[in-house]
């Protein structure tokens, strides 16, 4: 089982080079599985994206979003009442991305180790991340 941050979930659907090969066979061996997670924030924060032109999809947004749902190995964490409280009393320090913190909420509340490039996550010690 793992749990992909936003910008993995893009980058695997447009097949980018941009995650090392180690990453790559974690994901596809999960894939195998049917146990690629994505917490439902990620659905926001591409729709952030996509409103600011920060990101372009080639169907309209809830049509890519119904794709997505159908892919069998993925599965949806909604945001719920322990995730939304855990996400405001992480432990340590961490930075105020709301987005962010949902995501290692998720990681921690479920315990599913977490892939994402992004520096923050992966200096912050408490939580299980995968990368390079």
């Amino acid at each position: 089982m793992i749990l992909i941050d936003t910008h993995v979930c893009i980058w695997w659907i447009q097949e980018s080079t941009d995650i090392p090969k180690d990453v790559k066979t974690k994901i596809k061996s999960a894939q195998k599985r049917n146990n690629i997670f994505i917490s439902s924030i990620s659905i926001w924060e591409i729709a952030m994206l996509i409103k600011y032109n920060r990101l372009t999809l080639t169907v309209p947004l809830s049509e890519w979003i119904k794709k997505l749902e159908s892919v069998p190995y993925f599965k949806f964490i909604p945001v719920d009442n322990a995730i939304a409280e855990h996400s405001v009393n992480l432990p340590g320090e961490f930075h105020k991305d709301p987005a962010d913190r949902i995501i290692v909420a998720t990681s921690r509340i479920h315990n599913i180790p977490l892939i994402t490039s992004d520096e923050k996550i992966l200096n912050y010690p408490y939580v299980k991340t995968i990368w390079k």
